[in-house]
């Protein structure tokens, strides 16, 4: 299931599907609180909560919900930027609501990304100096909860954000990293006999509306690694690297077909599942190209978009 792009909501869309998380998570009787200065909350929940940290050991008490929203793709909570919010409004919030008696625990959502290490440095921050239980709510836990509570994706307009063609990418990123440990040198390549009989290719761009600027100017170039992946994928060794090949054709082609009406021109296409796929995968930085070969390759060997009228 995809991912929801977080990051594409504003600070109070973020803050209402918090609440809206929270229902599920502390119970109904979570108050949310009206844009404006919050003292340090967001929202706030007193008595036992339904399932945090556990079910069988539920926080009781009174629980201050916090939202810290990025709009920056792919964040960290180990950024500077978000160390700094730490230390110079999260850990005063907690203080100052402490010293008036108004939380027993404090949970705090962002949606960026978090580790296991930074977990721990950030609760430990919190709890070492001010005392009280708290828990951050990283990126991936929300997404996770997303696909358990489709209830709350409906009520926060999830699927707005969603561009038709997303899809999940990780087969695809799965034999791009194997193609990269196996593919020879450039020089290599262009030495190979490359067989593109498979293909007419005026036919293909006409048929599926590409630009014969787009081909001759992006698609071309990457015609020296198509016999090798031709070859990789044929070899009987990697017939499982091919099945995930043929699971991601097969939901590019669903989606292609459904869609197909809202894209003047294939190589809007081409260029959003590329950029969905980079989006979505920053430890691809150093094969980026090959993301754009691969989805090259789909195409001149008729495995994505219109073969015949």
């Amino acid at each position: 299931m995809r991912n929801y792009p977080l990051h594409d909501l504003n600070a109070d869309d973020f803050e209402n599907l918090t609440t809206l998380i929270c229902r599920k998570i502390l119970g109904e009787a979570v108050i949310p609180f009206a844009k404006g200065t919050d003292g340090g909350r967001d929202g706030k929940f007193i008595g036992k909560a339904n399932c945090i940290p556990s079910e069988s050991q539920p926080w009781e008490g009174q629980i201050v919900i916090q939202a810290k929203h990025t709009t920056k793709v792919n964040a960290s909570c180990s950024d500077p930027e978000f160390q700094k919010i730490l230390r110079s409004d999260v850990l005063p919030a907690i203080e100052r609501l402490k010293s008036v008696g108004k939380i027993t625990h404090y949970l705090l959502f962002t949606n960026r990304k978090l580790t296991g290490i930074q977990d721990e440095k950030i609760e430990d921050l919190n709890n070492g100096n001010t005392g009280i239980p708290n828990i951050v709510i990283g990126l991936e836990k929300i997404q996770q909860w997303l696909k358990s509570y489709p209830d709350v994706v409906r009520e926060a307009k999830l699927r707005d954000l969603l561009n038709p063609l997303q899809f999940d990418e990780s087969d695809l990123k799965e034999i791009i990293t194997l193609i990269h440990k196996a593919i020879p040198e450039d020089k290599e390549l262009e030495n190979a006999i490359h067989d593109l009989t498979f293909i007419d290719k005026n036919k293909k761009n006409e048929l599926n509306k590409l630009s014969q600027e787009y081909f001759d100017d992006v698609i071309k170039k990457h015609y020296i690694y198509f016999d090798f992946i031709k070859t990789f994928l044929s070899d009987p060794i990697n017939t499982k690297i091919k099945d995930l090949y043929e699971d991601t054709i097969d939901e590019l082609n669903a989606k292609i077909a459904i869609f197909r009406n809202e894209y003047a021109a294939f190589e809007n296409i081409l260029e959003e599942l590329y950029d969905h796929v980079i989006s979505s995968n920053p430890d691809l930085k150093f094969k980026k190209r090959l993301v754009r070969v691969f989805l090259n390759y789909m195409y001149c060997s008729c495995d994505i978009g219109k073969k015949e009228l």
